[in-house]
């Protein structure tokens, strides 16, 4: 199978009939081979550490705080990810966040208390922070410059991969093989990529940028071209983190019911995710977050009725299908509205975005959810999903007011727009290059003010 896609990607032809060069190269295996394993890793042991926790005699706030405690620490990681790749090179930090994800996980093996648990999960977040920057980063460098896009979507496929087996999985052996074999593959797994380090690029010396401080990530959040997809990604992963947190512990004594039902989201987010794909390179990605944000809140009132198998398994596929969409479109809008040399701060900034989610909404609701149940949990969280629909919408009021007449003479290969208030954004901090704008933004615009612009091909 390998194979065949290797010649594949090796004999497209680009647009003036030559061949485009090969995408599927050693490197490019390599850094995919590190995000699947070290996801595995993450994703085996998300749901099964609350488990694991009350097993140990916790309550259910602490279980939260477990989940928490491993997503904000990667938020840390993710901070300080882009000066440590700079210092020392992708591969360096790919390789520190490796051993910080897989080695503590052993110390599990010797006890379920929650202080060591947290101190486990500290670690293993720094580390899952630090190889999510750092991949992001190594499959920028190791793919030709005109087939990036296809590479970052291979790259999505890999990491798409272990939330569909892992996540369901690892309760799943949890449940029938039991905590010590799942906390043996998560550390094994998240140990794998440092078989990899020796075939991937090292330190790469970059020329000095007079506009990299800029850029950075507080820069970014400035940019209202930025913030606005931040927070609408932000949004959407606090349900997520809530549902892979509380799911398992909503369904105990349910069989298979909670695997099953995560399983269902994962498919559900991966097919929407390279659909999503498809549709926004036609008729552009602004336009799919205001569906996608309403279908996250769908999936999750659902879960109201969490003890209906109907209406858990229906809300699981809705919430996957929406959540999907804004992982694509969310990221891909960030990457077209900046230069290429702030592609490292985009990736931190939306992985930011995941983990700070993923672990603020398990621990604002951990104090609660023993109190008033599950099922007001999910309706709370239902609000805090309803929230992603106030930035997708001021998004798309900005593409209305950056609506640019066709008469405009536009020269992509010279010209950019001299700041973000171009697409509906604030202190102009991040320079939007205006072929981007013209092949995503504009065309949306056109089509929100009733223009006659044609269609993007495909």
């Amino acid at each position: 199978m390998t194979s065949m896609i290797c010649a594949e990607t090796a004999s497209l032809p680009a647009a003036d009939g030559q061949l485009r060069a090969r995408l599927l190269t050693g490197g490019l295996a390599r850094v995919l081979l590190s995000t699947f394993v070290t996801l595995t890793s993450f994703y085996v042991l998300l749901s099964v550490t609350p488990l694991y926790v009350r097993a140990s005699g916790a309550s259910t706030s602490g279980a939260g705080l477990a989940t928490g405690s491993l997503l904000l620490s990667a938020v840390v990681a993710e901070l300080v990810a882009p000066s440590l790749i700079r210092r020392y090179g992708g591969r360096m930090v790919l390789g520190l966040g490796a051993v910080l994800l897989g080695a503590p996980t052993l110390a599990l093996l010797g006890s379920g208390q929650l202080v060591m648990v947290m101190a486990v999960s500290v670690l293993r977040g720094l580390g899952f922070g630090l190889t999510g920057v750092a991949s992001g980063v190594l499959v920028a460098e190791v793919v030709p410059a005109d087939r990036r896009g296809e590479g970052f979507g291979l790259d999505g496929i890999a990491a798409s991969v272990p939330a569909i087996v892992a996540l369901p999985g690892g309760v799943w052996l949890a449940e029938h093989a039991g905590y010590p074999v799942v906390i043996w593959i998560a550390a094994v797994t998240a140990l794998c990529p440092l078989l990899a380090l020796p075939g991937l690029p090292g330190l790469t010396r970059r020329p000095r940028d007079a506009g990299a401080a800029a850029r950075q990530l507080r820069g970014a959040l400035r940019d209202g071209g930025l913030r606005r997809p931040f927070l609408v990604f932000l949004a959407a992963t606090m349900p997520a983190g809530i549902i892979a947190s509380f799911l398992p512990l909503a369904l105990a004594g349910s069989g298979n019911a909670a695997s099953l039902g995560l399983l269902a989201q994962a498919v559900a987010a991966t097919g929407s995710r390279w659909w999503a794909g498809r549709f926004g390179d036609r008729y552009g990605q602004a336009r799919l977050l205001i569906p996608a944000a309403a279908a996250v809140a769908a999936g999750i009132a659902a879960l109201i009725w969490v003890d209906s198998p109907a209406m858990m398994f229906a809300g699981l596929c809705v919430f996957g299908a929406g959540f999907g969409v804004l992982e694509g479109a969310t990221f891909t809008l960030m990457i077209e509205r900046v230069p290429s040399s702030s592609y490292g701060t985009v990736s931190a900034l939306w992985n930011l975005a995941y983990d700070a989610g993923y672990g603020a909404g398990p621990i604002l609701l951990s104090p609660a959810a023993g109190a008033i149940g599950y099922p007001a949990c999910f309706a709370v969280t239902t609000l805090l999903a309803c929230a992603a629909l106030l930035p997708a919408g001021r998004d798309r009021a900005a593409l209305r007011s950056a609506y640019l007449p066709p008469a405009v003479d536009v020269r992509p290969e010279q010209r950019e727009v001299g700041g973000a208030e171009a697409v509906g954004g604030g202190g102009g901090l991040m320079p939007v290059r205006v072929d981007k704008v013209r092949r995503a933004d504009l065309v949306e615009g056109l089509a929100l003010v009733g223009g006659q612009g044609e269609r993007r091909g495909a």
